[in-house]
């Protein structure tokens, strides 16, 4: 098997926040086949999904990367859904829809892939990715490629068991409702039209919330309360209509922009209300004596 892989590859325009440099050496493997060939073949080697909730380093990154956007394949077989890491959200649950199946409807909205919603078990408008869950089919270093039930995926909010031990998600399986086409559609229009009034426009380059909600309160409410809505840093600042999103909006930002402002955020947050917010976002490249320092105490890994 010929593995194709780019080098030097510029990731700016590839992530959803528009932020990034050149990374040396980039796989886009297209099958569960093609990803365990390159790891086979790559002693150390860093992988992510679709990058719409990671920071990339404006620096770039000196190493090798896995990018399993290519691995979209779906399969449905009456309400049982199969599907690879890459199957973007909106998409599957357009293709539910088609074969009028609910479940999915939440994440019309979402640009992520489905790897990265199993892996910090996303949620919106009352559905939860890990609610009609059956399996995930994964990968660790120490295991190789395995499975794992919904109960072993050890679920909670914005979490799963991949995250603890350092687990990559490679495809999961579904068994959805059956429910008429256009129930289904009326509530994705309706996800839809919630979105574009609390959240930024994918056109208007972000990498969604930036900070977990702790328990029982609200992020975005925390951050209102302390003037986020004011921040900037750089070429970047906190959204105007809602203070959990930081905001790109010339393509100018850079990935020191991002931790400052988080930082800001951050810190402000704890003085005053005595709350260390947990970042939603990750982190992918080289990093500065700064940038190291800030990461380390948001705890991004």
């Amino acid at each position: 098997m010929h593995l194709k892989y780019e080098e030097n590859f510029d990731l700016k325009n590839f992530t959803s926040f528009k932020i990034g440099g050149k990374i040396s050496k980039v796989y886009f493997p297209k099958s569960i086949e093609e990803f365990e060939k390159i790891i086979s073949t790559e002693d150390d080697i860093k992988i992510f999904g679709n990058l719409s909730n990671t920071l990339v380093s404006s620096d770039g990154y000196d190493g090798s990367v896995i990018i399993t956007s290519k691995m979209d394949t779906a399969q449905i077989e009456g309400t049982r859904v199969y599907a690879s890491c890459g199957m973007k959200g909106p998409k599957l649950a357009q293709l539910a829809q088609k074969h009028g199946l609910s479940g999915f409807e939440f994440m019309i909205g979402f640009p992520g892939s489905l790897g990265g919603n199993v892996f910090m078990n996303a949620s919106a408008h009352g559905q939860c990715i890990s609610d009609n869950l059956v399996k995930v089919k994964c990968y660790s270093k120490d295991r190789g490629v395995f499975e794992l039930s919904k109960d072993e995926m050890n679920f909670g909010y914005r979490s799963s068991i991949c995250q603890k031990e350092s687990i990559v998600v490679l495809g999961a399986e579904f068994e959805l409702e059956p429910k008429s086409p256009d129930i289904i559609q009326a509530q994705m229009n309706e996800n839809l039209a919630f979105r574009k009034t609390h959240q930024p426009s994918l056109a208007i380059p972000n990498c969604g919330s930036v900070f977990k909600n702790p328990e029982g309160l609200s992020a975005g409410k925390l951050l209102d309360e302390i003037g986020a809505k004011g921040f900037s840093v750089g070429n970047v600042k906190v959204w105007e209509n809602h203070a959990n999103f930081i905001v790109n909006p010339e393509q100018k930002g850079t990935s020191s922009d991002v931790l400052e402002l988080m930082l800001k955020m951050f810190s402000t947050v704890k003085e005053k209300f005595e709350i260390e917010l947990k970042p939603e976002v990750r982190y992918l490249g080289n990093k500065n004596t700064r940038e190291d320092e800030i990461c380390k105490i948001l705890n991004i890994k």
